[in-house]
């Protein structure tokens, strides 16, 4: 592991929010209690496989401070997730499959910090269900980002892809300033063509585009978005739902594979 200085400190007091089920007496009662290690991450590659000896017991890494990205290589392509503060990580899960053989590497994009949920920390979660809650919140927001990832890296255009991107990234990111959302990130063209699908060239050409139309461009280290947010579903979008839906039924309804005939209708009742 990439790190500089380790030490302790209050759950609580790293991510306040975890606190926020609590009543003020639980809440102190909760910092004194959950205090674990932190390590400081240094900016560049993180050479997760030291840490693939940890148990199914260890609930994770909290990331507290800094922004990772996380890159899965597939045979010629990479895709990426951009990590930040508040999510909770587990690099040891990651097993590579027997018949598809992807990889995980993992890059400190900008220094930050880790606290280790380790399981002494598992065992003293059972008596706060409040905080155990708030981690299960955010293991279901990483799994919505990326259900909208990978809507977005869908999308016909990668123009399109890219600004619903930023757009994206503006919700956890973003600043409003005068004249658009300003989103401060250190984000090289390749690692957004890894974060909507496409290749480098096509991004930077993308880009350009976008800055000619006044859209998205390019303040110094940020990134500047101008006008409303886009990606409200379209009536087309709507009607093809409820056509597969339809579809779907028809086909499970009428014996199709391994359903009974009438199966949706004798599963409803």
């Amino acid at each position: 592991m990439a790190t500089m200085s380790d030490r302790r400190a209050s759950l609580i007091d790293l991510d306040p929010d975890l606190g926020e089920l609590m009543d003020e007496e639980r809440r102190l009662a909760a910092r004194r209690a959950l205090v674990v290690q932190v390590h400081a991450l240094k900016a560049g590659p993180w050479d997760a496989e030291r840490l693939r000896g940890a148990g199914p017991e260890h609930v994770g890494l909290l990331v507290t401070g800094g922004l990772l990205a996380r890159e899965v290589v597939l045979s010629d392509n990479v895709a990426c997730e951009l990590l930040g503060p508040g999510d909770l990580i587990r690099p040891w899960q990651f097993h590579a499959a027997q018949l598809l053989r992807a990889e995980v590497r993992w890059t400190v994009l900008d220094a930050g910090r880790v606290a280790v949920l380790d399981r002494r920390i598992g065992g003293q979660l059972t008596q706060f269900p409040e905080v155990n809650a708030m981690l299960i919140d955010r293991l279901c927001e990483r799994a919505q980002r990326l259900a909208v990832s990978q809507a977005i890296s869908q999308l016909n255009g990668v123009d399109r892809r890219l600004l619903a991107l930023f757009w994206q990234l503006a919700e956890r990111w973003g600043k409003v300033v005068a004249g658009g959302v300003s989103i401060t990130l250190p984000l090289p063209h390749r690692l957004i063509a890894e974060l909507v699908g496409a290749r480098r060239p096509t991004v930077s050409t993308a880009l350009g585009q976008l800055a000619d139309r006044g859209e998205l461009t390019r303040d110094g280290e940020s990134w500047l978005l101008h006008g409303d947010p886009v990606g409200v579903p379209t009536g087309e979008a709507a009607r093809v739902i409820r056509a597969r839906r339809r579809r779907f039924l028809r086909e499970d309804g009428g014996g199709g594979g391994d359903t009974p005939q009438g199966g949706v209708r004798q599963t409803v009742g």
